[in-house]
């Protein structure tokens, strides 16, 4: 009886861990969009650090909470940032974008063609975070087109938002990097 009680008392404490952590994700999404941005000459848009705390919450959580993190913290980010006729488009790429990622390294992963480098990261996990990337720059492109009924508006954009995913990675692979070495990477996602 009490290897039971041990057991659910375990299991607990995981789905406890998960609750937190993915409240903690999204709160360091939600704070790297709204407080570290740049505006975007041309548009009404800007670029900011969250891509960096996405990429890291797929891989400090992986697919499932890290793609509710990803959504929800960014939409949070753009509704008390300021910016809140994009909450709405941002929850679904921003979810979209995690999910991606999740999914093709969890793939990845399964066919045992995940293997971390030296620095706590793998090539796969780049390769997510690319293909998550593309996902943003279009469905801001798509959403940009459909709110200003244009598709020539949106397109000053794309470089823009290339370079924001393209810091978010490497700035997302250092921190992962970094955790990788501590005691507490028992409970993170990444390997």
């Amino acid at each position: 009886m009490k290897q039971v009680r041990i057991m659910i008392r375990n299991e607990n404490d995981n789905k406890i861990t998960a609750i937190v952590m993915t409240g903690l994700m999204m709160c360091l999404i939600m704070v790297a969009t709204m407080f570290i941005k740049l505006p975007i000459p041309f548009t009404q848009g800007y670029v900011h650090l969250g891509d960096s705390m996405i990429f890291l919450s797929i891989l400090v959580l992986g697919k499932k909470n890290g793609s509710i993190a990803a959504g929800v913290g960014s939409a949070m980010g753009d509704i008390i940032g300021g910016y809140a006729f994009w909450a709405p488009w941002t929850l679904v790429i921003k979810f979209l974008m995690a999910f991606l990622m999740g999914a093709f390294v969890e793939h990845m992963e399964k066919k045992g063609r995940n293997n971390t480098g030296s620095f706590g990261i793998s090539a796969m996990e780049i390769v997510g975070m690319v293909i998550a990337g593309i996902e943003m720059v279009v469905g801001y492109y798509i959403a940009s087109a459909v709110m200003y009924g244009n598709l020539l508006v949106p397109v000053p954009s794309i470089p823009w938002n290339v370079g924001q995913f393209a810091v978010g990675m490497v700035i997302a692979s250092i921190i992962a990097s970094a955790l990788c070495k501590t005691p507490a990477k028992k409970y993170f996602a990444i390997k």
